[in-house]
């Protein structure tokens, strides 16, 4: 089947290069020549594992394609899914102003029957919102359906998310549509991926409220580290506790300073104004950004706390995009802890395996007091304090001999989790964790 797919960004690419390793045919359109020409030479535009791989692999079978011409690509398209940007506005509204732009594009190109599928996180609504837009601008010949078909992909593991899906949730009320996007996602009923079929509002909400719990049990599992430290608990033995119950599973119970990327933060905010705006208010969904925002407040509280004045005093920051395997920072709870302390007067010597160009540029307010190292080592040599904000596995496995050495002070705040408190208190750090802070060299859980 022949496939467009309207933007190049991380949803666009991936769904384009997977819907290729399905056996259709896929043109990706973007405006940009810069990403058109990035596309071309074989090369991807982010960090992501596996990706580069199965584009250039497509590519060269003749299945994916990339192009500046939406119009031709459009024509020669049976289904076209929209994956443009869908920002937050200042009021935390999604801005449709890319969507909009496309449909009135689209519009004009549309001709026979057409699918045209939103795979963008968009409000509740949008589909019908879009349909009007295509149908004013449509010619008398067209005809279409609007599908909603949201994307759950998760940065670092997006290739095997879409190929080895949890599920599937396609929005239609149009059979024809729903027969057209079976045969689009055919290999996904080989291997019984559970495919969801509902109507295109309770599709577009699936998204949504999806991305809203999971934020909410990342706020509540932090909230409990937070009471942990103060009680004396093991937040670790208590999620382990937590997740064996089959009616709370164990994703998502681990414990640090909040969550971040494109999705959780710019989604729940979006579904708290949404609620507000139809009388409906999600005050759990409020308090769970709420609770986001203070996590990594209540970390720079702690790093101020254990060195004192932070001014003038160097602290490597290992760790900068907002989980690992990404070199996505957008809200990355790193970052926030380097300009916080940065504007405190500290000077930040950071780290990241991939996001270090992204952070630089996200960074650029307080740039003259970071330093960014070429790797952990350099970081943090000489430093007074060592923050690790990304669980990368390379982090685990630091050699703390050599880190004593060769630090200023040997005080280690580790808002992730990733060492071993006693082992690393043995060797004479200062350790400061989230939810474990009981756990000494003479206290030693059974």
């Amino acid at each position: 089947m022949n496939v467009a797919i309207i933007g190049t960004g991380y949803v666009g690419l991936v769904t384009g290069t997977c819907l290729a390793d399905f056996g259709h045919t896929v043109t990706c359109v973007d405006s940009s020549d810069a990403r058109i020409a990035t596309l071309l030479a074989g090369d991807i535009p982010f960090y992501e594992p596996g990706l580069r791989e199965l584009v250039q692999k497509n590519t060269a079978a003749g299945r994916l394609r990339f192009s500046k011409d939406s119009s031709a690509s459009v024509r020669d398209a049976a289904v076209i899914f929209l994956a443009v940007g869908t920002p937050e506005t200042a009021s935390g509204e999604a801005d449709l102003s890319q969507v909009e732009g496309v449909a009135l594009e689209l519009g004009a190109h549309l001709t026979g029957y057409m699918v045209i599928v939103t795979k963008s996180t968009v409000p509740v609504g949008t589909g019908a919102w879009l349909r009007g837009i295509l149908q004013h601008r449509a010619g008398p010949d067209a005809t279409f359906d609007v599908v909603s078909n949201p994307e759950f992909l998760r940065e670092g593991s997006a290739v095997n998310d879409f190929l080895r899906p949890d599920r599937v949730v396609i929005g239609t009320s149009s059979e024809r549509a729903a027969a057209v996007m079976r045969e689009i996602y055919r290999p996904l009923y080989l291997i019984e991926a559970p495919i969801v079929t509902t109507d295109v509002e309770s599709a577009e909400m699936i998204k949504y409220a999806s991305n809203a719990f999971l934020a909410v049990k990342i706020g509540f599992m932090n909230s409990i580290a937070n009471l942990c430290d103060a009680v004396g608990a093991d937040v670790h033995v208590v999620a382990k506790g937590m997740g064996l119950d089959k009616r709370i599973g164990a994703k998502f119970l681990h414990p640090g300073p909040g969550y971040g990327g494109s999705c959780f933060p710019k989604d729940t905010r979006a579904l708290a104004v949404l609620g507000v705006q139809n009388d409906a208010p999600q005050p759990i969904v409020e308090a769970a950004i709420e609770v986001n925002h203070t996590q990594r407040r209540l970390l720079v509280e702690k790093i101020a706390t254990a060195m004192g004045p932070v001014a003038g005093r160097a602290i490597a920051v290992l760790g900068l995009a907002f989980k690992p395997n990404t070199d996505d920072v957008r809200e990355a709870p790193a970052l926030y802890v380097c300009r916080e302390l940065a504007r405190a007067g500290a000077d930040i010597r950071a780290f990241d395996p991939v996001a270090i160009a992204a952070a630089a540029e996200a960074l650029a307010d307080v740039r003259d007091r970071i330093t960014f190292a070429d790797d952990a080592y350099a970081a943090i040599e000489g430093a007074e304090a060592v923050v690790i904000m990304t669980e990368w596995n390379e982090f685990r496995g630091l050699d703390l001999e050599r880190i004593r050495r060769t630090m200023k002070r040997p005080l280690l705040v580790d808002a992730r989790n990733v060492l071993d408190p006693i082992q690393t208190r043995q060797m004479g750090f200062e350790y400061l964790c989230t939810g474990r802070q009981s756990l000494t060299p003479q206290k030693v859980p059974a």
